[in-house]
């Protein structure tokens, strides 16, 4: 008999992949999700957004906010690698100054 997940939690596992990124697999080991489950699920919820966007083409839908908050979390980590670099680049600069 299949496994019966409320809506909550399909959404749940949907945002996990879609906002943070994660990996089919990870998610499969920590709650014991079949891929082909989220996979459908991730594709039941891109469809359901897109209706929505017909229905209101002016906004954007939310799996669209999900990927562009994914980017932009991606971004601003590589950017705080990047400062890091350049703080300690600076304070081995300033050394041989001195």
């Amino acid at each position: 008999m299949p496994q019966s997940y409320t809506p909550e939690f399909k959404k749940k596992i949907v945002r996990l992949h879609l906002e943070e990124g994660r990996t089919y697999k990870s998610i499969t080991a920590e709650y014991g999700v079949s891929k082909a489950s989220i996979s459908k699920w991730c594709s039941e919820f891109s469809e359901e957004c897109q209706a929505k966007a017909d229905i209101n083409p002016n906004t954007l839908n939310e799996a669209e906010l999900m990927k562009e908050i994914l980017r932009l979390r991606r971004e601003l980590e590589e950017s705080r690698k990047e400062n890091l670099f350049l703080k300690k680049a600076a304070a081995f600069f300033a050394k041989e100054i001195d």
